[in-house]
């Protein structure tokens, strides 16, 4: 057994991760990839660490084991973007998953049969529509409808998706209206979203007094203070040290951007 080959059997959902994140590359040849990559890095770290000891220490352990771990880290890191990619896919999905599942709804209401209800689902924008878009391409290439979405569900990044693609494929094994498991599902969708956005105002009034208190008074107090005992003190103020104080000051406003926006719902409103 190659190492290639046993690598692969040590990572068994390797193939299924790939289609989810749409990453067009066996397993063999990605994992060939990351590791070469791995390789590069080792080798690079470790001539770069060897060089900087200098000939003063001409041991060859301390870069061999920092090569060692930056090879370690790099294939890691290949491995774990897979997972990255996948959430992010699913993140765009559930973005606007409610306006596809009633768009699909108010379509099979109409009249219309389902297979042409997924057909124009698929003609609009954005990452449902190009999943829609997917399950025709495999209905088009000859895959049977309940096929097509039970596949679909299985190698879906979004578990809203996932819920709706799974009830729409149980309707049709049962024979029964896939109106009503979509109109519940969905349902479902929209009250899971709601406590979203009521735990998202919870989270933001406290994220604001702690963004009023940490990065608007107590900056704005302790400047003025610094500037008095500094010059009571006889403390020289140079251009370095109100830099220093701007670029912390940038920082903890950066920090705060992102917790807004991490404790933002993934939604479409």
């Amino acid at each position: 057994m190659t190492m290639i080959n046993y690598l692969v059997s040590r990572n068994p959902l390797l193939k299924k991760k790939l289609r989810m994140a749409k990453i067009d590359m066996k397993p063999e040849d990605y994992l060939k990839t990351s590791l070469k990559n791995a390789v590069m890095m080792g080798i690079f770290v470790f001539v770069l660490i060897f060089l900087f000891m200098g000939k003063e220490n001409p041991t060859i352990i301390t870069p061999l084991i920092a090569g060692l771990i930056a090879g370690k880290l790099m294939y890691d890191l290949s491995i774990k973007k897979i997972d990255v990619k996948i959430a992010k896919r699913g993140k765009e999905i559930d973005r606007d998953v409610l306006f596809a599942g009633r768009f699909l709804l108010i379509k099979l209401n109409s009249g219309k049969p389902l297979i042409n209800a997924i057909q124009e689902a698929s003609e609009g924008f954005g990452a449902t529509t190009e999943y829609f878009r997917d399950i025709m391409r495999n209905i088009e290439m000859g895959t049977p409808l309940e096929t097509a979405l039970e596949e679909g569900s299985e190698y879906c990044p979004s578990e809203h998706l996932k819920k709706i693609l799974f009830q729409i494929s149980n309707a049709l094994k049962i024979g029964v209206d896939v109106t009503n498991f979509l109109e519940s599902i969905l349902d479902e969708i929209a009250e899971h979203q709601l406590t979203e956005i009521v735990r998202y105002g919870k989270k933001l009034s406290s994220l604001t007094m702690f963004y009023m208190l940490a990065a608007i008074i107590v900056p704005s107090l302790g400047m003025t203070m610094f500037i008095v005992v500094a010059s009571m003190m006889n403390i020289p103020l140079g251009m370095l040290t109100f830099s220093g104080i701007v670029f912390f000051l940038f920082i903890l406003q950066f920090i705060f951007i992102t917790l807004f926006k991490a404790a933002r719902p993934n939604m479409e409103v």
